[in-house]
């Protein structure tokens, strides 16, 4: 019996493990993210055939489902099966914030994270879900990193499938006789993935010929490169820029937008900023390139400690941009007390 796509995804695993081998090498053991779906379980396969002996599954039981538990179980027992040393269950809670898929998502890498014992977590992304990232980007009006999609390593997590198509996996799970689960929410028309997956990437197909897929990771992949340079650009200007009180808007104005704004974001995260949209980061570019004693800017604030609704407030004064985390306090009659720190 041929094998020929298990293959294809050994040595995209092998790839991967020589390209960023001083992630892995001093480690005994790589961790797979096992879900039991056809993706995680063709990757569970080529990384234990490339690494026996040194392969750890983890799955993951959101409890969302009926039945979940049974899912995951099964799971970690086809992982065990398919040559993993150990395969454990992790059973999370997911909350509500921004939406069933945003917080089972950040369950599911927290959970991952506080597991991996130092090593590097392998999870079975591949070219159609790149593709999906870049479209529901493109859909969002955002900018180079998020076009820029997924990366193969962003430490802790590795994706060396990113270049293996969805029907590849699928087909190497059959020549190892396995049928792999099928998530329920995968094939839930209420999730925009989902959407986009059955709906709006086969038309583009049609439309423009085939082919969209491969050309949204490639994209992606080209805007990688990018980022890492501009990145690189913007970390300079802010060491640049900073100073004992916050960042000298006169060494920032100098510099041109994509990299002054990078190193306003940089900023904002070094000092507890949660997220910064577009619109905010061109208000706060506005206090440095289009000042006209306008009043601060507030971001979302991150930090833990700080209390709900707790947030940062960037300012300009006497030519350097600073931040203030401001809190809110709730008190007897609804009035709401802000206080700067």
């Amino acid at each position: 019996m041929t094998t020929r796509n298990l293959h294809t995804i050994r040595l995209a695993v092998r790839n991967w493990l020589e390209t960023y081998d001083e992630a892995w090498a001093g480690q005994n053991e790589i961790v797979i993210a096992m879900s039991g779906g056809g993706d995680s379980t063709a990757l569970c396969a080529a990384a234990a055939l490339e690494l026996p002996g040194r392969v750890r599954a983890l799955t993951i039981d959101h409890g969302l489902q009926s039945g979940s538990d049974e899912v995951a179980a099964r799971a970690a027992q086809l992982a065990r099966d398919l040559g993993c040393v150990t395969a454990e269950v992790l059973r999370v809670e997911v909350g509500n914030s921004g939406g069933l898929e945003a917080a089972a998502r950040q369950a599911r890498y927290q959970a991952l994270d506080q597991s991996r014992r130092g090593s590097p977590v392998l999870v079975a992304h591949t070219l159609d879900d790149q593709a999906e990232t870049v479209l529901l980007g493109l859909a969002r009006g955002s900018g180079a990193r998020s076009l820029a999609g997924m990366r193969a390593f962003a430490p802790p997590w590795g994706r060396p499938l990113l270049g293996i198509r969805r029907s590849t996996t699928r087909a190497a799970c059959a020549e190892i006789g396995v049928t792999p689960h099928e998530d329920p929410h995968n094939s839930d028309a209420r999730f925009t993935r989902v959407r986009l997956r059955s709906e709006v990437l086969p038309l583009l197909e049609e439309v423009l010929g085939g082919g969209v897929a491969e050309s949204l990771a490639r994209t992606a992949m080209q805007l990688q490169d990018d980022v890492v340079v501009l990145d690189a650009l913007a970390i300079e200007l802010l060491h640049a820029a900073r100073t004992d009180r916050g960042l000298d808007t006169a060494v920032l104005s100098d510099a041109p937008a994509a990299t002054r704004r990078r190193a306003i974001r940089f900023w904002l995260l070094d000092n507890g900023a949660r997220t910064a949209t577009d619109g905010q980061l061109r208000a706060i570019d506005a206090l440095v390139r289009e000042w006209r004693g306008q009043g601060p800017v507030a971001v979302p604030n991150g930090g833990s400690g700080q209390g709900e609704g707790a947030r940062l407030m960037v300012e300009r004064r006497h030519g350097t941009l600073g931040i203030a985390v401001q809190l809110r306090h709730s008190v007897p009659g609804g009035r709401r007390i802000e206080k700067g720190t």
